[in-house]
């Protein structure tokens, strides 16, 4: 009797690697299977080398494939050597990581995400961004990237994901791996398996600032993205209304608690005001006056811009080219400053304080 791959792969997604809370199937660590009769052979690639918990994944392997398979395999569980495949450090050389998260949806995250990441750009940065609202990302429209497809290279035996480059910066999103027209149905673990790969199987090369659009609210992903990564900060997103403000205040809650504690750079508020084309001096505040002001004040971080509402962000979103593009505007002027704010927030954490450590949450 010979076993198939499926087989293996399947008895080995009950080995569970618990600094990254998933099995090792999902994380990619499985390669090279290969099967002679009752003879099964496989390489384990750990994160790091002389990983001490190969000590307890590899017995594990073998055990998950004989009570699952054939208590009769043989099972040959090799390590990669060094001097084939040198280690990969992923993001080494992104200096600065920055979330964009709000509260609840139709804040206008992922729009403020884009416009951010290009107003960081105009200013001569080096800048990625990844969309890690894995269940509705919005990146690829957009930024005009509906269609894409990125390009896959080999480093060893690793497929490396080369970001598509759009409008001067570096783009990744689920959304160029599935039917867009389709729902992901995925649990948490599938998610988060899907962001990892987003961050430590893409080659970005090097970067001033990696702008993260995360999805709204508070769960997995969120949690994924502080315990995989060293975040730099948080840029939080609201509009003025107090329905916006509440959920917004449970973001702060979540990024603040002690076993996370990631820098909060400030608050952005969307849909400030109207003003209408030709009377560009009138503000109408549609949704409320100041909200994202007192709440910047009652805890306590700054307000790092009010972005306007005007019809013409939705047109340039629609047509893939992010109003920051735009050299005049009130908006385009906005989104300019709301990324001149975050570059002196960024710089000032970044004397003030040493980078933040990827932090060790246990998913249940």
């Amino acid at each position: 009797m010979s076993y198939t791959k499926d087989q293996v792969l399947n008895a080995l997604k009950e080995v569970i690697y618990f600094p990254k809370s998933d099995n090792i199937v999902n994380l990619n660590m499985v390669r090279d299977i290969q099967i002679e009769g009752k003879k099964v052979s496989f390489t384990l690639v750990f994160p790091t080398t002389k990983d001490k918990n190969s000590a307890i994944i590899i017995p594990a392997a073998r055990k998950a494939i004989r009570n699952n398979i054939d208590k009769e395999a043989e099972v040959e569980v090799n390590l990669p050597s060094e001097s084939k495949t040198p280690e990969r450090k992923p993001l080494e050389n992104v200096k600065n990581i920055i979330g964009v998260a709000s509260g609840k949806g139709g804040v206008g995250k992922s729009t403020a995400a884009a416009n951010l990441a290009l107003s960081l750009s105009k200013t001569g940065a080096r800048v990625g961004l990844i969309d890690a609202d894995i269940y509705g990302p919005s990146i690829p429209l957009l930024m005009g990237l509906v269609n894409a497809r990125p390009q896959i290279k080999k480093e060893g035996n690793k497929d490396i994901i080369i970001p598509m480059e759009k409008h001067g910066i570096k783009v990744l999103s689920i959304g160029f791996f599935v039917d867009p027209e389709q729902a992901l149905i995925w649990r948490g673990p599938m998610a988060t398996s899907a962001l990892k790969q987003l961050f430590n199987d893409a080659d970005w090369g090097e970067l001033d600032y990696l702008v993260v659009d995360l999805p709204p609210g508070t769960g997995d992903i969120h949690l994924t993205l502080v315990q995989e990564v060293p975040v730099t900060g948080i840029a939080i997103i609201t509009t003025p209304q107090e329905m916006a403000l509440a959920d917004a205040r449970k973001a702060f809650g979540m990024f603040n608690q002690e076993k996370i504690k990631v820098p909060i750079l400030g608050l952005i508020e969307n849909m400030s005001y109207f003003t209408p084309p030709e009377l560009p001096d009138k503000k109408y505040y549609l949704f409320g006056k100041e909200g994202g002001k007192r709440l910047a004040e009652k805890t306590g971080v700054p307000l790092l811009g009010e972005i306007p509402i005007v019809e013409k962000i939705r047109e340039s979103g629609d047509s893939g080219n992010p109003i920051s593009l735009e050299e005049e505007g009130i908006v385009s002027k906005a989104f300019d400053e709301l990324a001149q704010n975050v570059i002196e927030k960024v710089k000032t954490r970044n004397e003030q304080q040493p980078p933040t450590e990827r932090v060790n949450i246990k998913y249940k």
